[in-house]
């Protein structure tokens, strides 16, 4: 943690909808004219595609099945703990992008399913964000999350994590439903040992319930949508957290427990907003007057 370099993590699993808390991130950032640097948890995958695939059959071949993006074998730990440990002390760091379409290649420059070279970040900027698979993470290698100030957990229920990860898979990579359901089967041990645990480190937590059938995940024809939903918002140290400025303040939502509160899925957007403003600004007027 650093007063000077703040460092904002927000972690989940494939389909869990990081990127949608991202863009809500970004509007705060811009509505406050705050200078972010971005990290995304797939630049540190070790293998690109191809090679990937590669390495999943070999490791196939020597009886290990469960070899995936979610373990540590696949990915770039420790230089992920070393970004964010040098930009904690000195406000730099590289890092590059993993160009998963044609869109992004026109974008990053570089091939669908290539990485592109290390690049170092914007400099003067006033906080790194962070959005990714292994941002609370720590194994016996490695402790990722002492480093960033802020840890978000983003964490739909299991049956509805499936569910957006199966349509996106799908709709956006054009993989078929077996295909996606042998992703989820391959990835479940990983998923218990490394993406779980994360969500105890983390400040505050947002899970995603849906309040229509998903009993069956990879039968379902359409995503629940945000009025299908509610909304858990779990804070790991309640203190300082003004609830009843947030019951007044968000339409129909309670308190479940003394560290939690409820809403509807359709107000996540506004309680983010409402929570995390404060919470960011504080970080950034603390680096300022550090500076």
């Amino acid at each position: 943690m650093s007063a000077k370099h703040p460092i904002i993590s927000v972690t989940g699993s494939s389909g869990a909808g990081t990127t949608s808390v991202k863009r809500t991130f970004e509007q705060i950032f811009r509505r406050e004219k705050i200078a972010a640097a971005f990290v995304e948890g797939d630049a540190f995958h070790r293998y690109d595609r191809e090679e990937m695939r590669q390495v999943m059959e070999e490791e196939g071949t020597r009886g290990n099945h469960h070899f995936s993006h979610f373990g540590p074998s696949a990915n770039l730990l420790q230089e992920l703990e070393a970004v964010f440990r040098t930009y904690s002390e000195t406000g730099r760091a590289k890092t590059r992008h993993y160009v998963h379409d044609l869109n992004e290649a026109e974008l990053y420059g570089g091939e669908p399913g290539r990485f592109t070279d290390w690049r170092p970040l914007p400099e003067k900027t006033e906080l790194l964000f962070y959005e990714g698979l292994h941002g609370a993470l720590i194994t016996e290698e490695v402790d990722i999350a002492r480093w960033a100030d802020l840890k978000i957990g983003v964490v739909p229920v299991i049956n509805l994590e499936w569910i957006q990860k199966i349509h996106r898979d799908k709709a956006a990579r054009g993989y078929s439903a077996d295909a996606v359901m042998d992703t989820i089967l391959r990835r479940m041990p990983d998923y218990v040992r490394y993406i779980c645990p994360q969500f105890t480190e983390t400040d505050i937590n947002f899970q995603r319930v849906p309040t229509v059938d998903t009993s069956n995940p990879f039968a379902a024809r359409w995503i629940p949508t945000s009025d299908e939903s509610m909304v858990i918002i779990r804070f790991k140290n309640p203190r300082g957290i003004d609830f009843s400025y947030l019951l007044s303040m968000i339409h129909d939502s309670f308190m479940s427990r003394a560290n939690s509160i409820v809403i509807a899925g359709s107000k996540l957007d506004l309680a983010m907003q409402l929570i995390l403003t404060p919470i960011i600004m504080q970080l950034v007027e603390r680096a300022r007057r550090a500076v």
